[in-house]
């Protein structure tokens, strides 16, 4: 029997490749779609490449979850790609945070110099994580990759007014919480 749209969840639920086929046949624009516009601001083809296989391979392994009808299928195959692509997102940002930490900064003139700012991106970055999951996430889209705030705004299904406000907000809790601790150590 051939896989069509009246009858690929049925196959794809028995582990019938031909579903699978189908499915990427169908759908492969929209997930490349989903993708592209959440991690396009990575300029890697190879994580959205890579994306968009997980998500298939998503598909096939859960496919028994699903239990909607086919018109839900497009919803669900949606939702998974823009989870995933979130995921791929936030895992290269973090990477990018580490690269950041790692970085040598050959200006610094003294042993001195470098230990204070070392603490002061240490108390920066502990101060960030204090932040609910959206808001250390907008920031870490704004100030640490450049992205601007419409693009934020997409990515997190926010409008720009709700980006911006949430900036200006965790910039006043962070302001606070610092002069809370004190302020650095060696603020002069």
């Amino acid at each position: 029997m051939a896989c069509n749209e009246s009858n690929y969840i049925k196959r794809l639920k028995k582990k019938k490749e031909d579903a699978l086929e189908y499915i990427v046949d169908q759908y492969l624009g929209l997930v490349k779609g989903v993708s592209y516009k959440i991690l396009s601001p990575l300029q890697n083809d190879g994580i959205i490449e890579e994306c968009m296989n997980d998500v298939f391979l998503s598909v096939w392994n859960n496919s028994d979850k699903f239990s909607g009808e086919n018109d839900d299928f497009k919803k669900w195959i949606c939702a998974i790609t823009k989870f995933k692509a979130l995921d791929y997102y936030r895992k290269e940002a973090k990477k990018s945070e580490v690269a950041l930490d790692d970085s040598d900064y050959t200006h610094k003139t003294t042993v001195e110099d470098e230990i204070i700012e070392a603490e002061n991106k240490e108390e920066l970055i502990a101060l960030i994580n204090t932040l609910n999951d959206i808001d250390r996430d907008i920031f870490v889209m704004k100030f640490f990759l450049g992205i601007k705030s419409e693009e934020i705004a997409l990515k997190l299904n926010l409008t720009k007014a709700s980006v911006d406000n949430r900036i200006s907000r965790g910039r006043k809790k962070l302001k606070g919480d610092y002069t809370l601790m004190g302020g650095s150590k060696y603020e002069k």
